[in-house]
């Protein structure tokens, strides 16, 4: 395998192994996209890269992280999201859209203008979680979900799966990590549940495994399904990669494509040693131990290390966040430097 080897996952295939992992952007209104998403997202697709995954984008209202987030619970989201789709597939890239909900960590400013939870004055919504447990000190204290309550959130992640359908987007992300709501489920340091829904292993995974069960019943056979894992939380007695093993398995079984491996998130102030390419490990193991796919993400910022991870057998993808943050044509420049030809838009073929 090599970084520009087309990938093929069902009936989509990736003309390279270069995603853009999802970046939230803050910058929608009634979690409606608009001219920024189109350009943002767009510009990486004439880039040159193999699939493109939207920010996390929420199942509810209440599941946004800030009043900027992108949503798809409601259809003026998908017809504002269906030329942004259809230009991104025009390029010759694949699309795909994260699905989130951010749980306890719901309610916030927006990053530039403090990032924390919204003050009183700033009309806050209830926020929700496994346990009445706050994410940190003076974050919201959110409710704890009952049984309707969970159920109405594996509805949310169904509906909002067909929504994409109709939307165009051609793979869908299911958002476990980062500590929102479903990786909060997951970890014992936010899960402190006696029910079905907590405890062991089988009753904190039960929730995304419900939700993987209800996505993959209206989303098309022929079509992907990826999840994202946060593999650690970095902190003792908490989640951590041999779980994360155990539940790739599971959800290999369940018709998951591929584990999107990242890390951290579910409790504040721990110890991340971040580096380059620092959980490419976390990557590997689960793709070797689990039998399953994975993508590689976290500070992979050249060619040469992105085409290493691939040709080692660490990871099937890898996916590019400030890096292509920074240069929208990263995947132009790696294929110049490994000696690689790619194609330009016809209307820039005079450059290259």
């Amino acid at each position: 395998m090599s970084l520009f080897e087309p990938l093929q996952q069902r009936g989509l295939r990736l003309r390279n192994r270069i995603v853009v992992s999802p970046m939230c952007e803050y910058s929608a209104t009634d979690g409606l996209p608009n001219h920024w998403h189109l350009v943002h997202l767009g510009s990486r697709a004439v880039g040159g890269v193999g699939l493109v995954i939207t920010e996390a984008t929420a199942v509810s209202a209440e599941g946004r992280i800030s009043y900027g987030d992108t949503g798809i619970w409601n259809d003026a989201q998908v017809a504002a999201w269906q030329p942004i789709t259809a230009f991104i597939r025009s390029q010759g890239a694949h699309v795909g859209v994260q699905l989130a909900h951010a749980g306890r960590k719901a309610s916030a400013q927006l990053p530039w203008q403090g990032g924390g939870p919204l003050g009183k004055d700033e009309s806050p919504w209830p926020t929700v979680a496994p346990s009445a447990r706050p994410f940190d000190e003076g974050w919201h204290v959110p409710a704890e979900l009952d049984e309707a309550g969970i159920e109405a959130v594996i509805e949310a992640f169904r509906i909002a799966a067909g929504r994409a359908a109709a939307a165009g987007f051609e793979l869908v992300e299911i958002h476990a990590a980062h500590g929102y709501l479903l990786h909060q489920f997951l970890s014992p340091l936010s899960n402190h549940r006696t029910d079905r829904w907590g405890g062991d292993l089988e009753g904190r995974t039960r929730l995304l495994r419900e939700v993987v069960r209800a996505v993959r019943e209206v989303w098309p056979e022929t079509l992907p399904v990826w999840v994202r894992l946060s593999a650690t939380d970095w902190t003792d007695g908490g989640w951590d990669d041999t779980m994360s093993v155990e539940l790739s398995r599971m959800l290999k079984a369940l018709g998951v494509d591929l584990v999107d491996v990242s890390s951290g998130g579910n409790v504040p102030h721990a110890k991340i040693p971040a580096g380059p390419g620092y959980q490419v490990p976390f990557a590997s193991r689960i793709r070797h131990e689990a039998g399953i796919a994975t993508g590689a993400v976290g500070m992979i910022i050249d060619s040469a290390q992105a085409d290493a991870v691939i040709r080692e057998g660490a990871a099937d993808v890898v996916l590019l966040a400030r890096e292509l943050l920074r240069d929208p044509y990263f995947p132009r420049r790696a294929a110049s430097e490994l000696g690689v030809t790619i194609q330009a838009p016809v209307q820039y073929k005079r450059a290259w």
